[in-house]
């Protein structure tokens, strides 16, 4: 394990000398400041989750190895004017760590991941000196991650229900009055009705263990390789996709999925 220990830490000082070096000597690395990575920072992000949801491991490595560049290089960038250095980072996460796991570093006893999601959220607050629970959700996540990350420290508070079953009621009722507002025509109100049905659906997966997020990708993969493969038989029987009728479609939809079962 020794071994082991001493290659990460040669590996990433070699990482943190290139980035000085690079910063140094290339131009393009040179002129780059905190706000102009920030895009490509998040592209990276984006790119790490497409890797991982596709189970790619190799790209998963590939991709890590981007974001880890970034944040070194955010560091050694904020170093120049002195405000906070690489060691500073790791420092300062590794005390965040020890401080977020009395269960693990102390003497807090748990019963199970709830009481760790639960404490996490009490020191969280405690540590930042928030006084509402809900204020540290980032204000531009994505809709639905916001979703889940409010009812998630809602959850951390206490503030959830007894039973994961339970919750399907809320999502019925709210699906109901959805399609009375629709019917009614009202599309303001409708589109309120839509965000509280969207809410209780995601609330849903976040008590059956699942996530939403990835959930919908799931199924926006699935969308693509179905159509995709109605594309296909339209092209190679000769035909423009926007002659085939909605049953031809739909037929080979069908066609698609029992294809994939048998695969």
């Amino acid at each position: 394990m020794t071994g082991d220990t001493e290659k990460r830490k040669e590996a990433f000082a070699d990482l943190v000398e290139i980035i000085d070096t690079l910063r140094a000597a290339c131009p393009w690395d040179r002129k780059q400041t905190l706000e102009s990575l920030r895009s490509l920072t998040v592209e990276e992000v984006y790119e790490l989750g497409d890797a991982v949801a596709r189970g790619d491991l190799q790209e998963v490595k590939k991709e890590l190895g981007d974001l880890i560049m970034h944040v070194v290089f955010y560091a050694r960038i904020a170093e120049e004017s002195g405000a906070f250095d690489i060691a500073g980072v790791l420092e300062g996460i590794c005390e965040k760590l020890r401080y977020r796991h009395p269960h693990v570093y102390g003497e807090v006893q748990v019963a199970d991941e709830r009481d760790v999601s639960r404490n996490w959220e009490q020191l969280k607050l405690k540590e930042k000196g928030r006084e509402r629970v809900l204020e540290g959700v980032p204000s531009a996540l994505p809709a639905m991650i916001k979703a889940y990350r409010i009812q998630d420290k809602a959850r951390g508070a206490g503030f959830d229900w007894k039973r994961p079953g339970d919750v399907w009621e809320k999502v019925w009722e709210e699906a109901r009055e959805l399609q009375e507002e629709v019917e009614r025509g009202d599309r303001e109100r409708a589109e309120e009705e839509f965000g509280d049905f969207l809410f209780a659906v995601i609330n849903a997966a976040r008590l059956h263990d699942v996530n939403p997020e990835n959930a919908l990708e799931r199924a926006n993969r699935k969308f693509i390789r179905r159509f995709a493969h109605i594309e296909d038989r339209a092209r190679a029987a000769g035909r423009p996709l926007s002659t085939l009728s909605l049953e031809e479609m739909e037929a080979l939809w069908q066609e698609a999925k029992i294809e994939e079962r048998r695969s």
